[in-house]
């Protein structure tokens, strides 16, 4: 048995964790929250990524799980040290996303209700990611009001949940299955 390969530090035992470049912080603080939220999300991109769905679309995700993952390291870098060859992203990825949402919704009918969650499981898993990545953005902005986060961070997690939604309304449509549009009966 090998015992240097062990994946328990038991450093996070009394409820903290270290930040990129060893700063102890409690796991509560505002930076973990943040990039254990991108994890999250990271972790249903890959659930969608995992489904029965057009390989562009798997291939897209690919990609937005590698921007989340150095979205992730950015996050939890301490800003007061130095995290030399972290890698980075850029407006090319923005703008594939934007590329990505306009083609599909070109094929997808006009919205003009809100519409429910669900009708197959795919389309389900892409708006609960929508969800996560929405409340990853929210811990971003908290996080951006005293420790400042690359705007193109933001920009990203807010352009990745449009792109879920749209995602989720293009999945439904190539799997045969009808949008519930939300209807109040009052």
């Amino acid at each position: 048995m090998k015992g240097d390969n062990k994946i328990y530090t038991k450093g996070g035992d009394k409820g903290e964790t270290s930040l990129l470049g060893g700063t102890r912080v409690p796991k509560s603080h505002e930076r973990v929250e943040a990039y254990g939220n991108l994890d999250e999300l990271n972790s249903f991109i890959g659930l969608i990524r995992d489904q029965d769905i057009n390989s562009r679309y798997q291939g897209v995700l690919g990609r937005i799980q590698e921007v989340l993952f150095i979205s992730e390291a950015l996050v939890a870098r301490d800003p007061a040290t130095e995290a030399p060859g972290l890698p980075d992203f850029g407006e090319d990825d923005i703008r594939i996303l934007e590329k990505e949402i306009d083609t599909m919704n070109d094929e997808l009918p006009e919205l003009r209700n809100f519409i429910l969650p669900g009708g197959h499981p795919t389309v389900s898993y892409c708006h609960i990611a929508r969800t996560v990545c929405r409340r990853a953005e929210r811990s971003l902005i908290r996080l951006n009001s005293n420790n400042p986060v690359d705007g193109i961070i933001i920009r990203f997690i807010n352009r990745l949940s449009d792109y879920l939604f749209v995602l989720a309304r293009k999945t439904g449509k190539d799997l045969g299955s009808e949008e519930r549009p939300w209807i109040t009966h009052r």
